[in-house]
C-alpha cells in the first residue's frame, strides 16, 4: 500500500468537490493501492474562534458581493457537473476550523476519518450546519459511531490543539500553500481538485508499477502537470 496523504479544510468547497472525483476514482478501482490518510490545513488560521458572517466573510476576502459571486461560480458549476449537493445559501457563519481538524484527528485514531470528514462536508455544504460550534462537532461524531461523551469532553478541553496548529504549520513550511494537496508515498505531490479521469490514470498507473507489469519498478506516481492543477481553495 502506498500512503496518500490529503491536506484539506472542511469548509474549502474545492475539498469537497475533490473528494467525491476521487471517490468515485477509488469506487471503480477498488484494488487500489491507497491507505488514505487526512492532514489539516486551516484556511482561515487566524479565524476568531466563534467564526464570522458568512457575507462579511466572503466580500472581506473577495472585494465585495461581486468578487464573491465571480468566486463561488465556477464552484457551484463543479458541483452540479458532479451531482454533488451544494447549498450555499444555507451557509450563514463561516467558521473557525481547528475544533472540526481536532475531530478528523481522533477519528483517525478510530478508523473512522473518512466518515466524519465526508460527515463534515455534508453538514457545512449541504445542511449549512455550524461545524465550529462543538455541539454540532459532537452531533457528527456520534452519527460516525464515535462516542458522543469522549468527543465531548475533549472538545471542552485543549487537547491535541497545539499539535493540530504545530502540523498546519509544517504543512506550510513544507510548500502547502492550498488545498486540497495530495502526497503520494511522501513523494510526488498533486494539487487541486482533479478529475476522476485523473485519479483512474493515477491508480491504473501505480497499480502496474506495483505489480511489476513495467520496467520502472514500484513508485509514486508523477504530479500533475504544470497548469493542469485542478482548482484549490
Amino acid at each position: 500500500m502506498l500512503d496518500l496523504f490529503i491536506f484539506s479544510d472542511p469548509i474549502c468547497p474545492w475539498c469537497y468537490i475533490g473528494k467525491a472525483r476521487l471517490w468515485r476514482a477509488l469506487e471503480q478501482r477498488p484494488d487500489h493501492p491507497f491507505a488514505i490518510s487526512w492532514h489539516p490545513f486551516m484556511l482561515n488560521p487566524d479565524m476568531p474562534p466563534g467564526g464570522m458572517d458568512r457575507r462579511a466573510y466572503l466580500e472581506a476576502k473577495f472585494g465585495g458581493r461581486e468578487g464573491a459571486v465571480r468566486a463561488y461560480m465556477p464552484i457551484a458549476e463543479a458541483a452540479e457537473a458532479e451531482g454533488l449537493e451544494i447549498n450555499l445559501d444555507k451557509i450563514t457563519r463561516t467558521p473557525n476550523t481547528l475544533d472540526a481538524h481536532r475531530l478528523i484527528h481522533w477519528a483517525g485514531i478510530e478508523g473512522r476519518q473518512a466518515a466524519v470528514v465526508s460527515a463534515l462536508f455534508r453538514a457545512y455544504f449541504v445542511d449549512g450546519r455550524d461545524i465550529g460550534a462543538q455541539g454540532e462537532l459532537a452531533d457528527i461524531a456520534e452519527s460516525c459511531g464515535m462516542e458522543r461523551a469522549v468527543v465531548t469532553r475533549l472538545l471542552a478541553s485543549d487537547a491535541d490543539r497545539e499539535e493540530i496548529r504545530a502540523r498546519d504549520a509544517d504543512a506550510r513550511r513544507k510548500g502547502v500553500r492550498a488545498v486540497p494537496t495530495h502526497v503520494i508515498a511522501n513523494q510526488a505531490v498533486v494539487a487541486g481538485a482533479q478529475t476522476t479521469d485523473f485519479w483512474l490514470e493515477v491508480i491504473d498507473e501505480l497499480t502496474a508499477k506495483l505489480s511489476g507489469a513495467t520496467d520502472e519498478g514500484a513508485g509514486p506516481a508523477p504530479a500533475a502537470p504544470p497548469g493542469e492543477d485542478g482548482p484549490t481553495c
